[in-house]
């Protein structure tokens, strides 16, 4: 009788888990633009990292743990006050996508898909294997999961170390067919992308890589980078990082002018994750179809940095500038009060941003200038 109880609290919660008041001394840290509001809209999610929308509202996400959740705000005030538990045990179900009323799950070594999800999320049918033949190194071995303007699922293998020449398939970005069919490397040299979009006026793909460690604080860069649409194109690793620094160990007898370089430069180790274009009405128009990113922080640096959520403003589609948007999650005396992983826009405009320290999601809307 126990276990059954522990059973059904972890596949449905109907209390209110996102209180706005249990959260305002960390609110109260956070900075943000004129006329933006932040607040909670839900907590209790431990290590949360992927969002995806699905129907009626609900909102998907992908864990750094072994469960993936749907949360409902069904009276639309905001919060959060339904969640249920859509699958368990599962290994590092980070990636999240939604489509004709299936939520996928990229785990570590395959792709699931639950069937009509919308409308049994307090009883999800068995999940159907999509896709089994991804490898199952944990380093770098979560992997985001999106659909791309061609019906098809995106997602990455990352290279299994810090430095170090792997074999195919590990460092690309791939794609395939929803059924799981037509498997195929688009790109490689890319280390660890756990965060793309495709611009809305080009459906031109970019996508963030994480830089290699234990070169100093100051290199290598971040990347943002955009793929041509060239198959197999290479973005440098491990042979170049940032398009101009060679690798020591790697680079001999390679050239940076091989590969593509980053259209974009972050800083070093800041860990750039989820990426979205602003394709909403909700924002001034400074912010519409410009990229908003999360920066989830340093950990291989002498001084923290990052923890925050940055805005690169594109022109004429390239991008031209970057500022932040959202900080305050590092404080003066480097405490990490958050760490951002991935955003979401929702149908009214407002984002939703993801921090899998603590497990909470984040709710930004514009309430105008005062």
């Amino acid at each position: 009788m126990v276990n059954l109880l522990i059973l059904l609290f972890l596949t449905y919660t109907n209390s209110c888990f996102a209180k706005t008041g249990d959260y305002q001394e960390l609110l109260s840290d956070l900075h943000l633009p004129s006329g933006f509001k932040i607040t909670v809209f839900a907590g209790d999610i431990p290590e949360a990292r992927s969002l995806a929308m699905g129907d009626e509202g609900t909102v998907f996400v992908g864990t750094g743990d072994k469960r993936v959740y749907a949360i409902q705000d069904k009276d639309r005030d905001g919060i959060a006050e339904q969640r249920y538990t859509i699958a368990d045990n599962l290994n590092k179900p980070i990636g999240v996508a939604y489509k004709n009323g299936a939520l996928y799950i990229a785990e570590i070594n395959r792709i699931i898909r639950f069937d009509d999800i919308n409308k049994q999320l307090a009883n999800p049918p068995k999940p159907v294997v999509v896709y089994d033949q991804l490898p199952s190194d944990k380093h770098h071995g979560w992997k985001y999961l999106r659909f791309g303007p061609d019906g098809k699922l995106y997602s990455a293998i990352g290279a299994p170390c810090n430095i170090c020449n792997p074999d195919k398939p590990y460092a690309s970005l791939f794609r395939l067919n929803a059924d799981g069919s037509q498997f195929e490397e688009i790109a490689h040299g890319i280390r660890n992308t756990v965060g793309f979009d495709w611009q809305p006026e080009t459906n031109v793909l970019f996508f963030n890589d994480n830089g290699r460690d234990s070169l100093g604080d100051d290199k290598p860069p971040e990347e943002l980078n955009r793929w041509s649409g060239k198959m197999g194109e290479h973005f440098g690793y491990p042979y170049c990082h940032g398009g101009e620094i060679p690798d020591p160990q790697f680079a001999a007898n390679k050239s940076c002018k091989e590969f593509t370089a980053p259209v974009w430069k972050y800083n070093p180790h800041n860990a750039p994750l989820g990426m979205r274009f602003y394709r909403g009405k909700q924002f001034p128009a400074a912010y519409q179809q410009q990229l908003f990113v999360a920066l989830h922080g340093s950990w291989d640096r002498s001084k923290p940095d990052g923890y925050r959520v940055i805005v690169v403003h594109f022109k004429d589609g390239k991008p031209v500038s970057d500022d932040s948007f959202i900080d305050g999650w590092l404080t003066r005396s480097d405490d990490v009060l958050g760490r951002p992983v991935d955003i979401l826009e929702l149908p009214d405009g407002s984002l939703l941003i993801s921090s899998d320290q603590p497990g909470l999601i984040y709710r930004v809307e514009y309430k105008g200038k005062k």
